[in-house]
């Protein structure tokens, strides 16, 4: 990925991998899943030196999109994603803040949800939308075919899959976005979960207990 640059940025006391990614020749990118801690996030795209033209959401939940709406304010720019199914997590965000000590959290209303087969641009980069529900019903995975690389989101992570027992979660759903969107993109595709560290496609299949 020669001109593509990604720095993440843990957020919240999930330690949620906010990205920032960009490319390194026009400085320009944008901010995916800035779940809180705006204060840290704004520092690491000074120190980057990128103009963000856009802020991604992978799906609704607190930790990835908590810090959206306040820093949609600050930059002036749209929020794009998730999937129009987690419009109800997205209108309760505030409400999750408060329960779980993220006072700062807003609501957040996206200027465009995005559907399975969409494309969105990231830092000249063209990146296929995936709907891969069980997560959250409006969960959401960009993948660049030109890269080989994708921004997972809490679908799957190295060793595991993402959690089902909040509400609109299903595990079985989740099993089968992972084997229908997933797996087939190749065991090649690198990807960067929403927390942790990142993985491969490959071994994934081959070790993760979740999918043997």
């Amino acid at each position: 990925m020669p001109d593509f640059a990604i720095q993440v940025v843990p957020v919240t006391p999930f330690q949620q991998n906010c990205s920032i990614a960009w490319s390194q020749e026009t400085r320009r990118g944008v901010v995916i899943d800035p779940g809180g801690d705006l204060d840290v996030i704004r520092q690491a795209i000074d120190r980057a030196g990128v103009t963000v033209e856009a802020i991604l959401l992978t799906h609704g939940h607190i930790d990835h999109a908590g810090g959206a709406a306040a820093l949609k304010d600050e930059l002036g720019v749209e929020i794009v994603g998730p999937h129009e199914a987690d419009a109800p997590l997205l209108a309760r965000l505030a409400q999750q803040g408060r329960q779980y000590g993220l006072d700062d959290a807003q609501n957040v209303t996206p200027d465009r949800f995005l559907a399975d087969g969409d494309t969105i641009e990231i830092a000249g980069i063209t990146f296929d939308v995936l709907h891969c529900p069980g997560h959250s019903p409006g969960s959401l995975v960009f993948f660049a075919p030109a890269l080989r690389f994708a921004f997972m989101g809490d679908v799957l992570f190295q060793g595991s899959v993402g959690r089902t027992d909040l509400p609109g979660g299903s595990h079985e759903t989740l099993l089968r976005s992972i084997r229908d969107k997933i797996l087939p993109l190749g065991d090649d595709v690198s990807f960067l979960p929403g927390h942790g560290p990142g993985s491969t496609v490959g071994e994934e299949r081959a070790s993760n207990p979740f999918l043997r």
